[in-house]
């Protein structure tokens, strides 16, 4: 069966640039040839909603019509990829704004603003604030290694793309609970997405509520402190 708008697929990929450099991909072996290998990173394939942004356009756009253990090559202009260059965006500052030397090439923050220093001139220093990769026509190979069907591997996939981890989880009708561990208070991903993650099972799945389940015991509670 095809590929369609809000499935559930297992997607091997890596992106190339124009000039034939890797910058992102999903195969562990890849990653450390074109040394961008993350040892905190997980590796062998993502779980992604087609369609839902989970992916850049033109890949989202690609996946629709394909078989699951199709593989195939898109190349993806600007536009529907990381944007448009805006020239608008390249700005000369004062030298003084860097606490280290500033080379060419290297990825900055100036003023909480992310970007790169594409030129030093004396004492002043062009900063390219564009999105990484603006402008470039982007190539992904990629291979559709399964459509999921069970809704906990659905459930366990979006874990596993929002924060890098499994879950405990329930599924009772059509609500699932998620149990959630105290430390994960301090994970600050967790905290950016659990909204998110709840968001995108209830508009995919036939899970109409998600309940997040904080579990203390005394094993996991800090001692208590003597008067």
């Amino acid at each position: 069966m095809s590929i369609e708008k809000g499935d559930f697929i297992k997607l091997s990929y890596s992106g190339k640039t124009d000039e034939g450099r890797v910058f992102d991909t999903t195969d562990e072996e890849i990653a450390k040839a074109n040394n961008i290998y993350n040892e905190k990173g997980k590796y062998g394939g993502d779980i992604i909603i087609v369609g839902a942004g989970h992916v850049v356009r033109g890949l989202d756009e690609a996946l629709i019509g394909k078989e699951a253990g199709e593989s195939g090559s898109v190349a993806i202009p600007p536009e529907k990829a990381f944007g448009p260059r805006n020239p608008e965006l390249i700005e000369t500052v004062p030298i003084t704004k860097f606490k280290e030397r500033p080379q060419v090439g290297m990825p900055v923050e100036v003023d909480n603003r992310p970007g790169m220093i594409i030129r030093v001139i004396g004492r002043m220093v062009q900063v390219d604030f564009n999105r990484f990769l603006a402008g470039q026509t982007i190539t992904y190979d990629y291979e559709i290694k399964e459509k999921i069907e069970a809704i906990e591997g659905k459930v366990q996939g979006l874990f596993g793309l929002y924060i890098g981890k499994e879950l405990p989880i329930q599924v009772n009708d059509d609500v699932l609970t998620v149990e959630i561990d105290q430390m994960m208070n301090f994970n600050q991903r967790w905290l950016m997405t659990k909204r998110q993650i709840a968001n995108d099972i209830i508009n995919n799945t036939d899970i109409k509520e998600v309940v997040y389940l904080e579990k203390y015991n005394k094993e996991t509670l800090s001692p208590k402190i003597s008067a």
